[in-house]
């Protein structure tokens, strides 16, 4: 009997998308506003004591009485905010080496974390580093608990990048001390309450608005003609900093020469030290953090990149698929002669048919537990135009329904049943091909209804005396294509399936047939050793092992056969779930079809990377992909991922209007091809996320089945009773 799917390993792929969702988070929650930048607004006096908004720009706020410090004399302390950045603050550094001058840097939490050796170079340097809080969030703005969580977690990452906390804070946007606003004024209590000295400044350059170096200088020399010390507000990240970088050069060699000195900020007023180090646990806790950080910031660096790769290679095969389709429609399409005008003695052109006596035909259909539709299927396959003989032998492999019974009753001439305990599909297909007395097989699922003319178009390229052909693909089209998941599966049949099997046509490297409508020579299946029973997907299985023979394996458009898809999510998922874990045990079985010569390597060299880039790769990747154009959405600029959505969906859009007029189906189900993209394609990825998972991890996977519902009940006018579980 069919076995479970494992579901043990589900927890890995929640964990992993859990993980993946609070990285992405993590790093727009750090850079969703770093950088200077001019606001609007309004500015009211603040209640601060007066000595504060009259005083320094130091302020120390510690047992609950203010007190401000300004500069002694001819001293000077560059500050550098928004930092540190691997561009700008290594030549800003080397600057002040060479002058042997040192400056204080308000760093950003989500910076150091990101650059951990560069916050560990300020330090070794002798310079000091204070607080800019992790985002650069407005503290006048953001609520109490927003301020202190980031201030705590930058003393983290300063405790995991370098091993110590800071004393010393700067809050964004903040300037003079008489610039205080009211909210502005309760922040910096706020801190100071919390144990920090708050620092201003006497000069604010403004060189975020790079207004050039000579202003720079010249804002920042103010003081100069007094001989005042002063704090002088610069960036050292935020954008190009040239400026700034040109501006401290110049600021250094005019005022060393006349005495001033170049300090930090807590040695120039002779307080305490900024850094305090830190026990190992809270190391380890800011090493923790500052991992999480880089690791944020490197994947979202990567899904950039992948999020590129993936639409190149999309639009690649999008164009490649039309080429070849119209490439394969130009060949089959072409008028040929008539059977009448034929040469005496030779084989007609491939798609007519073939010459008399009409070769036999077995039809071999595997049925476990189909009394739904077996009834309508054996009908359709005795309702045929052709006109050579037709045999239909059923094989009921072990039903615990009334499939037997039913085939038994229909009493048709030219049907045989076969009973045989359950073994699987390709168990139960060896055994109908064992017993059919035809050349040439055709094997049909027992969901699976032909047309009159499926059998004729589906043998006639048999009789091409040019192509040395072994099997025949039909063209599979959804019949229950009703609802909003029929008219999805429908679009993928006609969009995927057959673009791709047209091109693989065209290519002499078809990986399947499918099951639900396939031919093939008797000889051929002798000689690959039936239908292979040790992948789940045996008709991959098979396929592939007879292009590795060196024969050709043709798609036949106009043998068509409807089938009954899956008609929820569950059911479709079970299906899908088998598809792609057999297929992978295909491409692995025959890997070795990509070295080998002649035929096989033409197969393998053509098709399995292009079934590993687009059928594994890019699928086990979009998810993640899927996540970071979320992701842009709500931190990014939002027009790049909806434009690439939108540019993704028209794309797709035309080349489903002109795959579905290749088959000569109306365009209408196009618009349900938007909501696909938000649910089905994404069950498709996790589908191949989940196969490739129990691959990994060795874990068994089973003959899955599916609930039918009677698609074809009327056909042939048979009843059938609903809902009972056949092959998927």
């Amino acid at each position: 009997m069919p076995r479970r799917e494992p579901r043990g390993h589900w927890p890995l792929l929640l964990l992993g998308g859990l993980a993946l969702t609070v990285l992405l988070l993590l790093d727009g929650f750090a850079h969703g506003a770093v950088g200077e930048a001019p606001r609007d607004v309004p500015r009211r006096p603040a209640p601060a004591p007066s000595q504060i908004v009259s005083g320094g720009p130091v302020v120390n706020l510690a047992g609950g009485t203010p007190q401000s410090r300004r500069m002694p004399p001819k001293t000077i302390a560059l500050t550098f905010d928004d930092g540190p950045d691997p561009a700008w603050t290594p030549r800003l550094l080397d600057v002040l080496r060479r002058r042997g001058a040192h400056a204080t840097f308000f760093a950003v939490g989500a910076r150091v974390a990101e650059n951990p050796s560069l916050t560990r170079r300020i330090l070794r340097e002798g310079h000091e580093i204070g607080s800019h809080t992790y985002t650069h969030v407005d503290l006048a703005a953001a609520p109490a608990w927003r301020g202190r969580l980031e201030m705590d977690l930058t003393q983290r990452a300063l405790a995991g990048a370098a091993g110590v906390h800071t004393r010393l804070m700067r809050m964004p946007y903040s300037s003079r001390p008489d610039g205080l606003t009211a909210p502005e004024w309760r922040a910096a209590e706020r801190a100071g309450r919390d144990g920090y000295v708050v620092v201003l400044t006497d000069r604010d350059t403004e060189d975020w608005a790079m207004p050039g170096t000579e202003t720079i200088v010249r804002r920042a020399l103010a003081a100069q003609r007094q001989g005042e010390g002063a704090v002088v507000m610069l960036h050292d990240s935020g954008g190009d900093r040239s400026e700034t970088v040109a501006a401290v050069e110049r600021i250094l060699d005019r005022l060393q020469p006349r005495g001033y000195r170049f300090t930090t900020l807590t040695r120039a007023l002779g307080i305490p030290g900024a850094q305090v180090p830190v026990p190992a646990h809270e190391k380890a806790v800011g090493w923790t953090l500052v991992a999480a950080q880089r690791a944020a910031s490197a994947l979202t660096g990567t899904m950039g990149v992948l999020f590129a790769v993936a639409g190149i290679l999309y639009v690649l095969r999008l164009l490649m698929l039309l080429v070849f389709a119209h490439v394969h429609m130009r060949r089959v399409r072409t008028p040929r002669r008539s059977r009448q005008d034929a040469a005496p003695g030779r084989a007609p052109p491939p798609g007519e048919l073939p010459p008399d006596p009409f070769p036999p035909v077995s039809v071999v259909v595997p049925a476990y537990n189909e009394e739904a539709g077996i009834a309508a299927t054996v009908a359709s396959l005795l309702d045929t135009d052709y006109p050579g003989t037709v045999e239909v032998i059923v094989v009921d492999d072990g039903s615990t329904d009334r499939t037997a019974a039913i085939v038994d009753s229909l009493g048709l001439p030219g049907v045989f049943l076969i009973s045989k305990p359950n073994g699987g599909k390709p168990s139960a297909l060896n055994a109908g091909m064992e017993v059919a007395r035809s050349d040439i097989f055709v094997l049909v699922d027992g969901d699976t209804v032909f047309q009159r003319d499926t059998i004729r178009h589906l043998v006639a390229p048999f009789a091409d005396a040019d192509v040395d052909v072994a099997a025949v693909s039909g063209n599979t089209k959804v019949a229950n294509r009703g609802g909003i998941l029929g008219r999805w599966q429908h679009i993928e049949y006609v969009i995927g399936f057959n673009l791709d099997r047209r091109m693989f046509d065209v290519l002499r490297c078809m990986p399947t047939v499918p099951g639900a409508i396939g031919a093939f020579r008797r000889s051929v299946m002798a000689r690959v050793g039936g239908v292979p029973g040790d992948t789940l997907a045996e008709d991959t299985d098979l396929t592939m092992a007879i292009c590795r023979t060196g024969m050709r394996v043709v798609y036949e458009e106009k043998a068509i056969a409807w089938t009954e898809t899956p008609s929820s999510l569950r059911q479709l998922w079970r299906q899908r779930y088998r598809w792609c874990y057999g297929t992978m045990q295909a491409m692995w079985k025959h890997r070795r079809s990509v070295v080998e010569r002649g035929g096989s390597g033409r197969f393998g060299r053509r098709c399995l990377p292009y079934l590993t880039v687009f059928q594994v790769l890019l699928p086990l990747f979009a998810p993640a992909v899927d996540l970071f154009a979320l992701f842009g959405l709500v931190f990014l600029n939002p027009a790049a991922p909806v434009l690439t959505w939108a540019v993704f969906v028209a794309a797709q859009a035309a080349a489903g209007a002109y795959a579905l007029w290749l088959d000569g189906e109306p365009i209408r189900p196009l618009w349900a091809l938007p909501l696909q993209q938000f649910v089905y394609r994404q069950l498709m990825y996790l589908v191949v996320v989940q196969s490739l998972v129990t691959a990994l991890l060795g874990a068994g996977l089973g003959w899955h089945t599916i609930r039918r519902t009677g698609t074809f009940t009327d056909f042939g006018g048979r009843e059938q009773s609903p809902g009972p579980i056949g092959y998927t």
